[in-house]
């Protein structure tokens, strides 16, 4: 049997090339053997390193482990390792990790760390490697992306919550420099238009974290201390929110209902287990590794979004609104109608108004 007829048989991009009683032959006859493919040598000639970048920004947020096992089993299947990299948040750290992994030679890049307008961002644009976002896109577009499909679990949320007789329903936002936040800002607002109730209720997180859900939550909740539910715009929010209910001393969900965005490992053991939207992390990540290696085979394919459709999961932290005479106490404020010390919001916690949320 000729050398390059055994190659192909063991490389599974070519395998396909041959008959299956072919291939099968060499695949035995190697195994008897004992043989290895040597993948280093593979990636001289193909002059690929056979490695993939990744950039998350928050490796102690749930939502990202499943993402990268999803990237990691599917970049595996096709014979490549995934390098990952933690920002925190950090753009001067995704600037150093980004120039690492190019100087490494990474045959391609998997971003979940992008803003709408994040500068590293739009200069590898038409840089020396692939790229897909996850979880995120650009303002501008004109790069793949694999993102769930925000606006449908906005919609699936606050359906929910008025089918079970909610009307006084807020939102506890992501930060609006990401795509993320935005995009589940547009489901909120476009929800409740389409039932006909205010969409202008609600306040900003600076990040998706549960100390921010808190802060923004607890805002919310002095500003119109008669809602009834709140949507958060993701589960680390919604447990934030779930804190500040406790501490204006309403209960969930005999006060307040509580519904999240992600369905991240574990929300279905807090107390009470929360109602969310899954987003399905595993397949966000998985479909983000193949799309980038159809991007390596073709390096002059278009750019295209996957949208991961989204699903209703309806636990405890959700019911039918209680008639309660009042919320939780509002704000001080003083003779001009100021809040009072104490009760002042902190920046970026204002009320978002209607309008402005139109913007996002």
């Amino acid at each position: 049997m000729h050398p390059a007829t055994a190659s192909r048989a063991l490389n599974e991009h070519t395998a396909g090339l041959l008959s299956p009683e072919t291939a099968e032959r060499v695949r035995v006859a190697a195994e008897q053997l004992g043989y290895r493919v040597n993948r280093m040598a593979r990636a001289l000639k193909t002059r690929r390193s056979l490695a993939i970048g990744m950039l998350i920004p928050d490796i102690t947020n749930p939502f990202f482990p499943p993402v990268v096992k999803g990237a990691e089993d599917a970049l595996a299947d096709a014979g490549y390792t995934l390098v990952l990299a933690n920002t925190d948040n950090d753009e001067s750290k995704e600037r150093v990790q980004l120039g690492g992994m190019l100087q490494s030679q990474v045959d391609g890049l998997l971003i979940a760390t992008a803003r709408r307008r994040g500068a590293a961002i739009e200069q590898l644009r038409t840089g020396p490697v692939p790229m897909v976002l996850v979880n995120r896109t650009l303002d501008r577009g004109g790069v793949s992306a694999v993102i769930p499909d925000d606006l449908g679990s906005m919609n699936l949320a606050v359906r929910h919550l008025h089918e079970l007789g909610h009307r006084r329903i807020g939102h506890v936002a992501g930060p609006g420099n990401t795509s993320t936040g935005s995009r589940r800002v547009k489901g909120f607002t476009g929800a409740m238009r389409e039932l006909g109730l205010p969409a202008g209720r609600m306040v900003r997180a600076k990040l998706f974290t549960e100390e921010e859900g808190c802060r923004a939550a607890a805002t919310l909740l002095r500003r119109e201390p008669n809602l009834t539910a709140i949507v958060a715009a993701n589960d680390l929010l919604a447990l934030g929110t779930l804190d500040a209910a406790a501490a204006a001393g309403l209960r969930c969900p005999d006060d307040l209902s509580i519904v999240g965005m992600n369905d991240m490992p574990l929300s279905d053991r807090v107390q009470p287990p929360l109602t969310t939207v899954r987003v399905g992390e595993y397949e966000l990540g998985r479909q983000a590794a193949r799309l980038l290696l159809a991007h390596i085979e073709r390096p002059d394919r278009d750019p295209e979004t996957i949208l991961i459709t989204p699903e209703l999961v309806v636990r405890d932290s959700s019911a039918k609104p209680a008639a309660r005479e009042s919320g939780p106490k509002p704000a001080a404020r003083d003779s001009g109608g100021r809040p009072a010390a104490g009760h002042s919001a902190g920046a970026g916690d204002t009320l978002v108004s209607e309008q402005a949320a139109a913007r996002y």
